[in-house]
């Protein structure tokens, strides 16, 4: 792919001389942003607007709500379907999709406006149409895959059969699968539609997709890569090859994770190999089935951008990787807390690290994740992404330039907590339990919400999953164990703490299969 090196030319700037005929018009390049410059034009017009959405682009009329959003995104939010920008021959979206699809190295991309959890619900239903030999195929899935994944079970039906991840034990982190774990699990499962994995890690840990690709195609089937924290990877020689370079064949990408788009916006992209022909149209039957007809415009207008910004400005990220190496490097300086990725050299799943991301063991220095993360934000202001009992990761968007020693310096402003390190008890990575039904059997199933510790030995019927990162603890149709509500229980306590799927913030009910 080659990329530009000059600076873009704003898409405000381009949109004041060209109007919507003259922008269809202009070569297609990386440089273009056909469907962001297509909604600005379109913005700038006069309209008297009586169609949807309901505040006209009345800024006057709907004064509390451009005092909250300001008056450009009330005239950008424009209903689909509006000749010039996503209807007609080779309209503004079209050509603004086949970009994606050149800069990701995709043979189709399509946007969504429902995050990368519609990707992956996309990619499991269309996988359906590959249950090569009957409808009890199984799915061969990452036990650590988001949420949404499961939610794709339930809503496809699919029996999934488990690979399971390398697990850091002391800090409670799953990374990845090796190539040879796969191998062995799509040959105990031979009829297997397709498998399914993460890659990279919440904490940055990235598999060997190569050998992931090479594993999941010797037994026949596709690699489904969910990448939402890889949108960035390709973009810049310092960072890891994207997925579908390396012989990914359906990737879900969390475009506005670390690339930079708005929140809930994502891509999804089909890779030009052996299962494309069959995947294609079954994956936009599903697109359609999932995605809402009234998407939004700024969301796919950013998508637009944030392409055209990876795809031709190198520059942006070199600013980025400086700023997370430099709190790597000052961590590493002061020696009270670790760098997480400094121990990822143990796990023969990771094959590389994700340099955006800064994952810190906050333990080592007397404070839990969690406490940490509160307390960064109440008495510094400083957010990071995630917090676990053990660690919290601080991320830095792919163009972002943050003040890397404010952050280290009120890290290593935080208190540590009385109890020395080995008297202080932690939250460990609970195994999951026995799964006696499908997903989506134990979903449908007649089911009631009982006492947590009553829940113990019976069927789960709800995903519970400690977020973020969103990875399911329990699933559908797994047993709930004592070790599992202890968990869950524990992490709903510590600061900031959430447990998605459970009946109450506490976790002292959870909803199980009715007995027959």
């Amino acid at each position: 792919m080659t990329r530009c090196h000059s600076r873009p030319v704003s898409t405000e700037n381009r949109a004041r001389t060209l109007s919507i005929a003259q922008l269809l018009a202009q070569p297609l390049a990386q440089s273009a942003a056909p469907y962001a410059d297509a909604l600005t034009a379109h913005a700038r017009t006069p309209w008297l607007r009586l169609n949807v959405p309901g505040h006209a682009a009345d800024p006057d009329a709907f004064a509390q709500l451009a005092a909250f959003t300001g008056d450009a995104p009330l005239r950008l939010d424009v209903p689909p379907l509006l000749d010039g920008i996503d209807k007609g021959a080779d309209n503004p979206r079209s050509q603004a999709l086949r970009l994606a699809a050149e800069a990701w190295g995709a043979r189709r991309t399509w946007f969504l406006t429902n995050g990368a959890s519609q990707g992956n619900r996309i990619a499991v239903l269309a996988l359906r149409a590959l249950s090569r030999h009957t409808e009890d195929a199984p799915l061969v899935v990452q036990r650590s895959v988001h949420s949404s994944v499961v939610d794709g079970l339930v809503l496809s039906g699919f029996r999934a059969a488990f690979v399971q991840p390398s697990v850091d034990h002391d800090l409670g982190i799953a990374h990845g699968v090796t190539a040879h774990d796969l191998a062995v699990a799509l040959a105990e499962h031979p009829d297997a539609a397709a498998a399914y994995v993460v890659t990279p890690s919440y904490f940055g840990a990235v598999a060997d997709v190569r050998a992931l690709a090479d594993a999941a195609h010797a037994a026949g089937v596709p690699l489904v890569v969910d990448e939402a924290w890889g949108a960035h990877f390709g973009f810049h020689p310092s960072l890891p090859q994207n997925a579908l370079a390396l012989g990914a064949d359906l990737v879900i990408s969390s475009t506005h994770k670390l690339g930079g788009s708005l929140t809930q916006s994502a891509m999804l992209h089909l890779g030009d190999g052996p299962f494309a022909d069959a995947l294609e149209p079954v994956l936009d039957r599903a697109f359609h089935l999932t995605q809402s007809t009234s998407e939004s415009a700024l969301l796919i207008g950013s998508l637009d951008l944030t392409r055209r910004r990876l795809a031709t400005d190198p520059g942006l990220v070199e600013t980025s990787l400086r700023a997370a190496d430099l709190m790597r490097d000052q961590i590493r300086a002061r020696g009270r807390f670790a760098v997480v990725g400094d121990g990822f050299g143990q796990f023969p799943d990771i094959a590389a690290a994700d340099p955006l991301r800064v994952a810190v063991d906050t333990r080592i220095g007397g404070i839990t994740g969690h406490e940490a993360q509160q307390l960064l934000m109440t008495d510094h202001q400083v957010l990071v992404e995630v917090a676990t009992d053990s660690a919290i990761v601080a991320v830095v968007g792919a163009g972002a330039a943050p003040d890397a020693l404010r952050f280290v310096d009120a890290l290593h402003a935080l208190p540590p907590q009385p109890a020395p390190r080995q008297e202080r008890e932690h939250l460990k990575l609970p195994a999951p339990g026995e799964m006696r039904m499908t997903p989506r059997e134990a979903f449908f199933a007649p089911s009631r919400a009982v006492p947590a510790d009553e829940a113990v030995g019976r069927v789960s019927a709800a995903t519970l999953a400690a977020y973020p990162p969103g990875i399911p603890n329990v699933l559908p149709g797994e047993v709930v164990t004592a070790e599992l509500v202890a968990f869950l229980r524990d992490t709903a306590a510590t600061p900031g703490g959430h447990v998605r799927g459970a009946e109450d913030p506490g976790v002292r009910r959870l909803r199980v299969v009715a007995p027959a």
